[in-house]
């Protein structure tokens, strides 16, 4: 893949969580004539999180025709062992949760061994120094501002404090890395959070549900 696209940011990633998946082809379509940067899938096997998405079939069936790097967020238990067929599903970037890995430096490895970029997602309560040790290693950090599970919860305030600290430990170990947020992302917490550092904004219901999509996506992009 790619290297990282600091040049482009603010990068959009539409989450299809929220499609229509009656014609999840059409809204891939729109994505990928959009001004969006990534395609983001948010993965939940029911288990780690109280709801269930989808998994590989339809992550295969997207990257069929995504013009867009395929942005892949696991909210699972034991990620190591779907990492590689999330990888050869088409995942141009896997995140895995830092509370759902043993093992978390063997995880990170196991995804770059993929030839995918490697991130990891911290829940609201887990604090920004548990990155500490793994910071050099990650191509991307993912910052959730609401509860993982389900789409269109609001917006966790604390949320730009902790965008802050990453920031910071970034800047001085490793300023490649991107930060991204997912959860409650409008124009307005969208402005915040890129005045804050912020590199990728992840939004799905305020996108899809949004009279114009591909409108909302280039607002987004322009804030």
């Amino acid at each position: 893949m790619e290297s990282n696209p600091k040049f482009m940011v603010p990068i959009i990633a539409p989450s299809i969580l929220s499609a229509d998946f009656n014609n999840l082809g059409k809204d891939i379509e729109m994505i990928n004539h959009s001004d969006a940067g990534y395609i983001h899938f948010d993965v939940m096997d029911g288990v780690f999180v109280p709801n269930i998405s989808f998994g590989i079939p339809v992550i295969e069936h997207v990257k069929k025709i995504a013009q867009k790097p395929l942005d892949v967020h696991l909210m699972i238990v034991n990620p190591d062992g779907l990492i590689k067929a999330f990888a050869k599903a088409g995942a141009s970037i896997i995140t895995v949760h830092y509370e759902a890995c043993t093992h978390l430096h063997r995880t990170i490895q196991l995804i770059k061994k993929q030839g995918v970029k490697a991130s990891v997602c911290l829940n609201p309560h887990t604090p920004v120094d548990v990155l500490d040790d793994i910071i050099d290693e990650l191509d991307m950090v993912l910052l959730m501002s609401v509860n993982p599970g389900f789409g269109g919860q609001v917006f966790i305030e604390n949320t730009y404090k902790k965008v802050r600290e990453l920031k910071s430990l970034i800047n001085k170990r490793n300023p490649e890395c991107l930060i991204e947020v997912d959860g409650g992302v409008n124009f307005e917490t969208g402005k915040k959070l890129l005045e804050n550092g912020v590199d990728v904004l992840v939004s799905g219901s305020f996108i899809f549900a949004s009279q114009n999509p591909t409108e909302t996506i280039r607002k987004l992009k322009e804030l």
